[in-house]
């Protein structure tokens, strides 16, 4: 007789059910949404015929009604351009949701799970608890900047197209206005770029490899202070020097992560980073004024990117620690050992 399934192996078949279940759901979202992309796509070719016979009338067309038939056009490519980008997030979920059913039906179908292995069921599921976590934060990290790029540049960009296409024809009919637009096409063109600049530095600081650890984060603090009009300080002490550059990423990206945490839920107003460059080991703190936290949520899985931190300092023989209550704000140190 078949025994009921009980334990790790009882969570690893909930988990399995709920993300097919939670797969079916992405799926049937993207034929929705690929059924409105239609419909949008139908109405944006419309509207587009109707301003290429607007641009062949416009000697004889009041300048408003060119105006308004551009102002259309602008409304339906960006509707379009909103739908595509759902769609493409709608897709990147399913894609991660795949993955995660693919490891866990081969960690349910491996001899070693705890089905036909009891006695290594605890160090199984901590296996898979592991694999799920890296695979959820490397997914949380591509939509992040998914996000941006489709919120930010990619939104600018295709503003950029109907701004010039106005432009040029509102030269003949109106110079004025055409100026006008010009102007507002080269501001919000030197505002995407400042975007984009800062886009490439979160992706992969070139001073990063360059000049190391210590520069780079402090470059990084001034410009997430004037992005977040957050007073972040920094100090260091110790022996400034270069560390291993797999180091060097690991610290960078915690510390990304831990100032992302005070400026996106803290409500802080005030935050100090110290780095200790000690010969032995290097110590990072992350000090802010927030509205704190139960720092038991760590434990209980309630901040991917902490338990991160923490696994991966512990992985390198070094320790991480969180000293937070509500209301009191948080402080979050962790210590590896320095290699140069």
């Amino acid at each position: 007789m078949m025994e009921n399934p009980s334990g790790p192996e009882l969570d690893l078949q909930q988990e399995l059910e709920e993300t097919t279940k939670a797969l079916r759901e992405v799926t049937l979202m993207i034929e929705q949404s690929q059924g409105e992309l239609s419909k949008l796509t139908q109405r944006n070719t419309a509207i587009t015929a109707h301003l290429q016979q607007v641009q062949g009338q416009m000697d004889s067309m009041p300048p408003q009604e060119i105006r308004n038939a551009y102002d259309s056009a602008l409304d339906a490519q960006q509707r379009l351009f909103v739908m595509r980008g759902q769609l493409e997030k709608l897709q990147a979920e399913k894609n991660h949701l795949e993955r995660l059913k693919t490891v866990l039906e081969r960690v349910q179908a491996s001899p070693s799970n705890p089905a036909s292995a009891p006695a290594s069921g605890g160090a199984k599921s901590g296996t898979l608890a592991s694999v799920e976590m890296l695979v959820n934060a490397q997914e949380t990290e591509r939509q992040r900047l998914s996000r941006q790029m489709h919120d930010g540049p990619a939104q600018a960009l295709s503003n950029f197209i109907l701004q010039t296409e106005i432009a040029m024809r509102l030269f003949d009919v109106d110079p004025a206005q055409a100026k006008e637009e010009l102007n507002n096409l080269k501001s919000s063109a030197m505002g995407t770029f400042q975007k984009v600049r800062n886009f490439i530095f979160e992706l992969r600081p070139m001073m990063l490899d360059d000049l190391g650890l210590v520069p780079t984060v402090r470059r990084y603090a001034d410009a997430f202070k004037e992005q977040n009009s957050l007073d972040v300080t920094v100090t260091v002490t110790g022996n400034e020097r270069r560390l291993e550059p797999y180091l060097e990423v690991m610290m960078f990206r915690a510390l990304q992560e831990l100032l992302g945490n005070a400026a996106r839920h803290s409500q802080a107003t005030q935050v100090k980073v110290m780095l200790d460059m000690g010969e032995d080991r290097v110590r990072v703190s992350v000090d802010d004024n927030g509205r704190g936290f139960d720092p038991d949520v760590v434990q209980q899985g309630g901040s991917l990117g902490l338990k991160l931190i923490r696994e991966r300092a512990e992985m390198l023989g070094g320790n991480f620690e969180v000293d937070s209550a509500v209301g009191r704000g948080a402080r979050i140190t962790f210590a590896v050992p320095a290699r140069s």
